[in-house]
């Protein structure tokens, strides 16, 4: 069998199971089946698949056909121009999140506090992008923080960064110029209608089990204790949720308070300044 006829009955197979993007996920599986750069796979199309690397798509478009994420049949995920290794203790970052590294970014970086850290590419990414920073990246899971780890040395950072088990704060000693989190926003009454991709990612990454805003305010509310003068506070945010973090960091004292929209126009990260 050819590798493009290969390719075509995992397309097939993935439509047919209503699956978005299709063609772009069967064509990453199939590179990763293969050993090469999805880029490079066009130059491939008309070689013979080995029966192993066949065999191998072919359990990986059942897979993603009953919904696991393509990063999690690859074991990993590109985010901010570098690949970060994923597993299921993890939750897939996701092009979004790139707003809020972004913004990081445009401020003075010394000492750089990561709530939630997950797989850590947030902190890694700041820390890889900022030679002069030193990081601390805080999770309660202890699986979460052991994939973190991995992709901070992979990225040439574990130097600079440490990690704790953590919940929010409890665990935090020390000050820090920026504070940020991607924290569970997702309320618990809408976990059932997310798409079923998203049930094969840590439900603790997702959701509060309450209003999707509890995270927040203990984020906002403790901020001012660990931040120091000057320093700021950016959280990635759901789409509507952009009034209410911006008033409990307006409750906090925080100034200079504002929301920044993602690529599609939504409302995605807000920030605020602890004054100097």
């Amino acid at each position: 069998m050819i590798v493009q006829f290969a390719l075509r009955q995992g397309v097939a197979q993935l439509v047919d199971a209503e699956i978005d993007g299709a063609a772009r996920d069967a064509r990453w599986l199939m590179a990763g089946c293969l050993g090469i750069e999805v880029g490079r796979l066009t130059l491939h199309e008309r070689d013979e698949i080995s029966d192993r690397a066949a065999e191998r798509f072919a359990v990986q478009i059942n897979e993603r056909a009953r919904g696991v994420p393509v990063s999690h049949l690859l074991g990993k995920r590109a985010f901010f121009g570098r690949t970060f290794k994923v597993t299921p203790d993890v939750l897939d970052p996701r092009p979004e999140t790139e707003e809020l590294v972004a913004a990081a970014l445009a401020v003075p970086v010394t000492r750089v506090l990561d709530l939630g850290t997950g797989s850590g590419c947030i902190l890694v990414s700041i820390l890889a992008e900022r030679a002069e920073a030193v990081g601390l990246g805080a999770d309660m899971s202890d699986a979460a923080l052991a994939v973190a780890r991995q992709n901070a040395e992979a990225a040439a950072v574990s130097e600079r960064c440490s990690f704790v088990a953590s919940d929010w704060y409890a665990a935090i000693e020390g000050s820090f110029d920026l504070i940020v989190s991607n924290p569970p926003y997702i309320a618990r009454d809408e976990m059932p209608g997310l798409a079923t991709e998203l049930s094969f990612e840590p439900r603790m990454a997702l959701t509060d089990e309450a209003d999707g805003l509890s995270c927040y305010r203990t984020i906002c509310a403790g901020a001012d204790s660990y931040l120091r003068a000057g320093g700021w506070l950016m959280v990635e945010i759901g789409p509507t949720q952009g009034a209410a973090v911006s008033g409990m960091m307006q409750a906090a004292g925080l100034l200079n308070v504002e929301i920044r929209t993602d690529l599609d126009g939504r409302d995605r990260v807000v920030l605020g300044q602890k004054a100097p």
